[in-house]
């Protein structure tokens, strides 16, 4: 069996290195994305697929619209695709080079969150699973017929960071099982019901007016990227970890800004403890660490967004 893998970020590296440990020369390619400048300097950096796989010594393309590369894929002659993260749509053309199908590695249980940041939404929206989904990819989004899928809790304490590392362990478990199943011929698939799309998360100011859990999840569903952030006197603090904490005041009002017990702000309802942050231009550190150097003044309130 001839395996095509297209993935991208490092989410995706975990299944890609249990495949090759699986299938080893019967991966014949990965597909990953182009290299994209990073930093202030702009620095062309490669996906971390495209680094696993030199590592491992198969060789990768990097198409600007896969789209329009069918005959390089076909030259292939691969039997199937792996999809995880890859990050481009892919065509009926491209589908139908693959005679054992594409299948796609998806980090929700679907058929909900289907779509963009499956795993930001569900801390965002303070659910208490999720999983992973390997389906088969047809041109709807993330709409075909599911092969096999397995959940994981998600406390409330997660992280979109530690969420997406246990996630991406789950997923290189599943995949090479799923090959089995595809390889042998003897599976069968269940269809989706009905479900939702997610939309892509963006950077966001925190709205202190609503209640401590929800400020808290928003904060950790958008650690560290594409992230959080108040103002406060002029000041620009990007958040990365909260928890609810006792307290009460008014919406966005700073209850604690002292070194030993951190920084807490009163919410809508009840409060929470911003216990890592960065400054604009800074880096990212305790609350108490901030604290030590900068003076904020308990009773000063955080900017409210503009709506």
């Amino acid at each position: 069996m001839k395996i095509v893998f297209a993935g991208t970020p490092e989410f995706a590296v975990p299944a890609l290195r249990a495949i090759y440990e699986t299938y080893g020369d019967g991966l014949v390619a990965v597909v990953t994305q182009p290299d994209k400048p990073q930093g202030r300097k702009g620095i062309l950096t490669p996906p971390p697929v495209k680094e696993e796989a030199i590592g491992l010594g198969v060789p990768v393309l990097q198409f600007p619209r896969i789209r329009d590369c069918v005959p390089e894929l076909a030259a292939l002659h691969a039997d199937l695709m792996v999809t995880c993260a890859y990050g481009q749509i892919l065509t009926q053309e491209v589908l139908d080079l693959f005679p054992m199908g594409v299948w796609n590695i998806h980090a929700s249980l679907l058929p909900a969150y289907r779509g963009a940041a499956p795993i930001a939404r569900a801390i965002i929206d303070g659910e208490n699973v999720t999983g992973i989904t390997i389906m088969k990819t047809e041109l709807g989004l993330d709409t075909g017929d599911m092969l096999l899928s397995k959940s994981v809790e998600i406390s409330d304490t997660d992280t979109a960071d530690a969420l997406t590392g246990r996630l991406a362990l789950l997923a290189a478990k599943l995949i090479p099982e799923a090959l089995g199943r595809i390889g042998s011929g003897k599976y069968s698939l269940i269809k989706q019901g009905e479900g939702f799309t997610c939309k892509k998360v963006q950077r966001t100011q925190v709205d202190f007016s609503k209640s401590a859990r929800e400020v808290s999840a928003l904060v950790r569903g958008l650690s560290s990227a594409p992230g959080s952030w108040g103002s406060v006197g002029g000041l620009i603090l990007n958040f990365f970890y909260a928890l609810p904490a006792e307290g009460s005041g008014a919406a966005g009002e700073i209850l604690s800004a002292d070194p030993k017990t951190g920084l807490v702000v009163a919410c809508g309802e009840g409060a929470v403890r911003i216990s890592m942050l960065q400054p604009a231009g800074g880096k990212c550190m305790a609350d108490t660490a901030f604290l030590n150097g900068r003076k904020l003044q308990k009773g000063v309130r955080f900017d409210q967004p503009v709506l």
